[in-house]
């Protein structure tokens, strides 16, 4: 009798963990994914994609290119309504608002009018919702009922040209973030329960891209682009492990998030090409280099050693992440102007178009293969799409879609 209900209670046992581990692997809580790389990695693609999607509900949530995330059965989205930057919990199951934090936001002005909301990604973890408004505002909310546990405005009025775009990016118990301007800026580790202040690096200011998590030789490390540069910053204590000067050339921008290869980073950024960085003894030594390829407004994916991306120049690219060397490019694939975001699906790679198409096509190394095409809004789209087992979630200028296979 015991033997069987030992046997019952672990059964039990592994049908809990096994939903735990579904629940987690759905998750997308934070900017590009679960590991910041732009891979879902429970989707299942079907033997035969639909006609078209299903909708399953749309909302309206306001203004802004932030990628929203979601954690278990909940989406957490930063946007604007009138003049308040807002941070929105909605039950991803039908779109129905929970709980919302709001406060009076800087007016978003000059070349960047046109998009006066959040362009940054909430990050989720430890029951908490990190933020960062277009003006340089930090929020830590309580993921159960959006309550405030604290706010912080370190550099006021002081912002990008095209204002705050970082994501946070939560690890060991801290909210570490970028902020700042030009020539004035720092980034910043705050204790995520109090809001204190852990470390700060303030050698150089923000520009548009976001950090990644690595790690070189035992030593943790996030690696992040900043205004003229790409570092390797010490988790435990913000000091500055290394730095490749990659400083932008007329009109481009340091907007990429860094890729975590085989062994290496891969930087991008437009008008410098695409390059493989080995981190050795405290410095990041060029590996290879393609100066024909690089992204401006989106950052490549890697799958199974390949590099797949959306040039500045509006090629659709596959590169060789161990050589550096161009496989294929194709022009008028997706998206228009360099923007576009790229997600690896299972065994397919989805592009989300400014254009507001979806866009499933192979991760083949000899050509461009396009699946399945489908029409996903009717007004342009600059954020990411979330992903997560049968589910699409996508944000454009000022509704939130689900949309189902």
């Amino acid at each position: 009798m015991k033997t069987e209900r030992l046997s019952k209670a672990v059964s039990v046992g592994c049908v809990i963990l096994v939903c735990a581990a579904g629940v987690l692997a759905q998750d997308w809580p934070q900017w590009r994914g679960p590991a910041r790389d732009g891979i879902a990695s429970d989707f299942d693609a079907p033997g035969q994609w639909p006609a078209e999607l299903t909708q399953k509900w749309t909302a309206t949530v306001g203004f802004g290119d932030s990628t929203p995330a979601l954690v278990g059965n909940r989406l957490y989205v930063s946007a604007r309504q009138g003049d308040q930057e807002v941070t929105l919990c909605l039950n991803a199951a039908d779109g129905e608002e929970v709980w919302k934090d709001k406060y009076t936001a800087q007016a978003v002005d000059g070349a960047a009018r046109s998009h006066p909301g959040p362009r940054s990604s909430p990050a989720v973890a430890d029951g908490k919702v990190v933020t960062l408004g277009v003006g340089g505002v930090v929020s830590c909310l309580d993921a159960a009922n959006g309550k405030v546990v604290w706010r912080k405005d370190p550099f006021p009025g002081v912002v990008p040209r095209f204002f705050a775009a970082f994501s946070p990016i939560i690890v060991d118990g801290m909210a570490i973030v970028h902020v700042g301007g030009p020539g004035k800026g720092a980034i910043i580790a705050y204790d995520l329960a109090s809001g204190n202040e852990k470390w700060r690096w303030g050698d150089e200011g923000p520009d548009y891209g976001s950090p990644v998590l690595f790690t070189a030789a035992g030593t943790k490390q996030i690696v992040t682009p900043t205004e003229q540069s790409i570092v390797g910053i010490n988790v435990a204590d913000g000091k500055l492990l290394w730095k490749y000067p990659f400083p932008p050339a007329r009109r481009s921008y340091n907007a990429a998030t860094p890729i975590v290869g085989k062994d290496m980073i891969i930087v991008t950024g437009a008008g410098r090409g695409t390059k493989g960085l080995k981190i050795e003894n405290q410095a990041a030594k060029e590996q290879w280099s393609n100066p024909d390829l690089a992204t401006q407004f989106n950052t490549p994916v890697l799958r199974d050693g390949l590099l797949f991306g959306l040039s500045n120049q509006n090629k659709l690219f596959c590169i060789d992440a161990q050589t550096g060397q161009t496989a294929w490019t194709d022009t008028g694939s997706i998206g228009s102007r360099g923007f576009g975001s790229i997600v690896c699906a299972g065994s397919c790679l989805i592009g989300l178009t400014n254009g507001s198409e979806l866009v499933v096509f192979k991760p083949d190394r000899a050509a461009y293969t396009e699946i399945k095409r489908y029409k996903v809004s009717d007004t342009e789209i600059y954020s990411h799409p979330v992903v997560a087992g049968d589910r699409i979630f996508i944000k454009d200028q000022e509704k939130l879609t689900l949309w189902t296979l």
